[in-house]
């Protein structure tokens, strides 16, 4: 099938867009690439401190420069679920590697800050920071040059993006990421959000509200929700950096143990012959940049991605912006409905179809780029396929040509929407990015009262003294990425979500972030420019009249003084715990959310 001439149309536009920036950063990766191995040029001085801690035979096989040597960067901690998974996937991934003629080394860990903790705390102030501390710490693991090919054991929010945006910069070796799993399902994601409302009417104890949230992150695993986690693992695999099927597959299982040993196969193969066109600045192209926003838009992922795409095409050379993501929500239908956006969670889409499908019916339909690069070689057809298990091997086999189950992923002939689940907003407001995926209709349009908040106390404390049982939208400023370093207000979500349930119009306007688990609540978020760079979100009133309406992406105070009041500012260069005043210079350096929210 021909690609769609719209997609087509904005892919050129991002090409033409991208010429300089990609010829610069392309010609960079030429000029690592090298013929041999990355450290025939190293003394034997450096290569001898690099393998002191092997065994015998690594040392040998590292020291003569006989095999590729594949790097490994974990984001390994018992605190997140989905990594306490990769406690032992060195040891394992070495003990692969000597069978497909190569040494595997840990070159470096990360951070892996877990927003599931972080959420209403002041350590969420430094959890979108955290993306680019990653990609340092990539950096760094890597700069050793001992390596021909690297493993990125990644899973969660900002960790993959980071990764991602750090391996870039040896974009000249072959790469992959390797996922963990999700979890088995627990209680419904439905449920566990009944006990969370329950719990913020004073209807259930905090004993089991506890016993709710324990019942639904209960092992090792991601969370089982389609929140960033999980719309990481899309990508990864839609953008041809991960094996194909192998994102949602449990940890602990048979299947899943195959499959790391496959991708250590696939690069040390990749390492031994390598070619420019296998490594990682040719998978990751302006058509799989597309690809990738086609992926988040079919399927209503994480608004997160709106500001972590852009960071990873700009390492990339690419650049893209909300006008590409507005215009490919127009062409691209929703396909799926995954927890938030629907009763069902990551295992049940991956048992009604999964990824295989969803490549397979847009590829069908001329929605994806097909000749792309891929770890596995060119063309991404590759990825409708998905493993299996026959005779103690692994096998590959067409996946499924009709959805499993229509009420969780569907054709792109039956979609459950015509357009995706992004809405790009702007008015005077601001530019900002709305998830209407999972917004019932009656609430696509809000005209009402702006309430202006300073913390999300305010607003719980507000509900409390039953002072918001009316329409209104929650206007929260001083929350970007210049100011706090965009901290997620997720926190809102249970309380926002009764008031809409006892018939109410709600909505949220800011200049900060929403978790990708959030979906309900219409939120016009990202506002550009922030409070902090003068943003007339700062000059908003308690009593303006707000219009948000999801349907034409108007976002307007209706006020006509408001552009003649005085900017209000809020001083943030005394913010100390935790750390937080560590990170005063990157909030000085940041970019805006359009630009990626990035201090690199």
């Amino acid at each position: 099938m021909m690609i769609n001439n719209k997609i087509e149309h904005i892919t050129n536009r991002i090409i033409l867009r991208s010429q300089n920036t990609r010829k610069l950063y392309l010609s960079q990766m030429l000029s690592q690439f090298d013929k041999g191995f990355s450290r025939s040029h190293l003394s034997c001085g450096n290569v001898v401190h690099a393998a002191a801690g092997c065994g015998t035979k690594d040392k040998e096989a590292i020291g003569k420069n006989i095999v590729p040597n594949i790097a490994i960067i974990t984001a390994y901690n018992d605190m997140l679920s989905a990594h306490k998974t990769y406690e032992h996937y060195p040891e394992i991934l070495r003990k692969h590697s000597l069978k497909y003629n190569a040494v595997a080394q840990v070159a470096g860990s990360v951070p892996a800050m877990c927003d599931g903790v972080t959420q209403g705390q002041p350590g969420m102030e430094m959890s979108l920071f955290s993306r680019d501390v990653i990609s340092l710490s990539t950096v760094l693991g890597l700069s050793h040059n001992m390596f021909d090919g690297v493993l990125c054991l990644g899973i969660c929010d900002k960790i993959v993006p980071g990764l991602l945006i750090g391996g870039l910069k040896f974009g000249n070796l072959p790469i992959a990421f390797v996922p963990g799993g999700p979890m088995e399902t627990g209680i419904s994601n439905e449920e566990k959000s009944k006990i969370r409302q329950d719990f913020a009417e004073g209807k259930i104890d905090r004993e089991a509200l506890l016993k709710g949230e324990s019942d639904s992150y209960h092992s090792p695993g991601t969370c089982t929700f389609y929140g960033t986690a999980n719309s990481n693992q899309m990508l990864m695999e839609i953008m041809g950096i991960q094996l194909p099927g192998s994102s949602f597959v449990n940890p602990g299982t048979e299947l899943r143990e195959l499959l790391n040993e496959e991708v250590v196969k696939v690069i040390a193969q990749t390492a031994i012959n390598k070619t420019f066109e296998n490594t990682l600045c040719n998978i990751v192209s302006e058509k799989t940049i597309v690809n990738a926003i086609i992926g988040l838009l079919a399927t209503g992922g994480s608004t997160n991605h709106t500001i972590h795409l852009i960071a990873i095409a700009k390492a990339a050379g690419i650049i893209i912006n909300w006008d590409d993501f507005s215009d490919l929500s127009d062409i691209i239908p929703l396909l799926t409905r995954v927890y938030p956006n629907g009763a069902a969670d990551v295992n049940h889409f991956h048992a009604s179809g999964g990824m295989g499908f969803l490549i397979h019916t847009l590829l069908e339909n001329g929605l994806l780029h097909n000749n792309v690069n891929t770890i596995l070689g060119f063309g991404l057809d590759k990825y409708t396929k998905e493993p299996k298990i026959k005779e103690n091997k692994l096998v590959w086999e067409e996946g499924p040509k009709k959805s499993l189950n229509e009420s969780i992923i569907r054709e792109v002939s039956n979609p459950f929407q015509l357009k995706s689940g992004l809405r790009m907003m702007s008015g005077n407001i601001g530019r900002a990015v709305m998830k209407i995926s999972a917004i019932d209709s009656k609430q696509m349009i809000i005209e009402a009262e702006a309430i202006v908040f300073e913390e999300q106390d305010d607003l719980i404390k507000a509900f409390k003294n039953n002072e918001l049982n009316k329409d209104f939208i929650a206007i929260f400023p001083f929350q970007g990425p210049k100011q706090n370093g965009m901290p997620e207000l997720h926190q809102l979500t249970p309380t926002l979500t009764i008031l809409q349930r006892r018939g109410f119009k709600v909505g949220l306007i800011t200049d900060g972030r929403m978790s990708g688990a959030s979906g309900k609540i219409p939120a016009a978020i990202h506002v550009v420019p922030e409070a902090k760079d003068g943003g007339l979100i700062s000059k908003i009133q308690t009593g303006d009249i707000i219009l948000m309406n999801a349907i034409t992406g108007e976002l307007k105070c209706m006020d006509p003084q408001v552009n003649d009041r005085d900017v209000r500012t809020k001083d943030n260069s005394n913010v100390f715990g935790l750390g937080r005043e560590l990170f005063f210079n990157m909030r000085t350096q940041v970019s805006s959310s359009e630009e990626g929210a990035s201090f690199l």
